[in-house]
């Protein structure tokens, strides 16, 4: 056992709630970079910083040798990681760990252009990196469809694809990736089913009990979105890592059914 302290950026988020137990179970100590502050206990250390802002940023690096960077939002990221690893370069960070998003240099959206371009601030930050790009979590395609439920009429978007993932199977590789050596851009981690989007929706539905009430309407995604949509831009087909937890699965543990 180790208690080498990694720095963990968006630990109190949804990822950060299954990788931190995972590292503090694998003996290791742990600073969480939050906006908000936390009572720090058990391991754990708490350090009120903001990325975008540039503060707090050289404390929370400090020391550490690992960074597992999975803060994110929706605006800023490429700025905030900039931020981040400018100050761990001059901490002499050894290991950057970032998550980002299948489809990131194919979707022309703002979130993919801001992951790749976050992507590419590790890249050429001189630091020894790791990236994995990980499929929508289930837990974002929860909500999406739970939105979309609730509509009279439910739209379905035609030609738009997911591979939805576990967030803990994402959590327990990036565990593993940071007590490993920098690897790089390594494959891709997606679920083990490609669902249409009405078929996510139904599935929803069902579970719910409400699928043979529903109306469902076919709608088209304009634009370059659109198209990189339908031809898959933001599914990894070919080469990737895939979990074993389907949508019907976290469907049935999450809504007991």
């Amino acid at each position: 056992m180790t208690s080498t302290t990694i720095l963990v950026t968006g630990g109190t988020g949804t990822l950060g709630g299954h990788v931190v137990p995972l590292l503090r179970a694998a003996g290791h100590n742990l600073r969480i970079l939050t906006r908000h502050s936390h009572e720090s206990a058990d391991g754990v250390e708490y350090v009120v910083g903001d990325l975008l802002k540039d503060e707090g940023i050289e404390a929370a690096v400090a020391g550490v040798e690992t960074v597992l960077h999975l803060a994110g939002g929706p605006k800023g990221d490429a700025e905030a990681t900039r931020n981040l690893v400018r100050a761990a370069s001059r901490a002499g960070v050894r290991h950057v760990v970032y998550i980002s998003v299948i489809g990131a240099d194919a979707v022309p959206l703002g979130y993919f252009k801001a992951k790749s371009d976050a992507e590419r601030a590790i890249a050429e930050s001189g630091l020894p990196w790791t990236t994995l790009r990980a499929a929508q979590f289930h837990d974002l395609v929860l909500t999406v469809v739970r939105t979309m439920g609730k509509l009279p009429v439910v739209p379905s978007p035609g030609g738009l694809r997911f591979q939805p993932v576990d967030s803990r199977e994402v959590a327990a590789r990036l565990v593993e990736l940071s007590l490993g050596e920098p690897s790089g851009r390594v494959p891709d981690l997606a679920g083990p089913t490609v669902y249409g989007m009405a078929e996510l929706t139904r599935g929803y539905l069902r579970a719910r009990g409400r699928g043979k009430r529903r109306m469902t309407v076919p709608v088209r995604i304009p634009g370059k979105a659109g198209r990189a949509y339908r031809a898959g831009g933001n599914l990894s087909l070919r080469d990737a890592a895939v979990g074993k937890r389907t949508w019907e699965d976290f469907l049935t543990e999450r809504l007991g059914r």
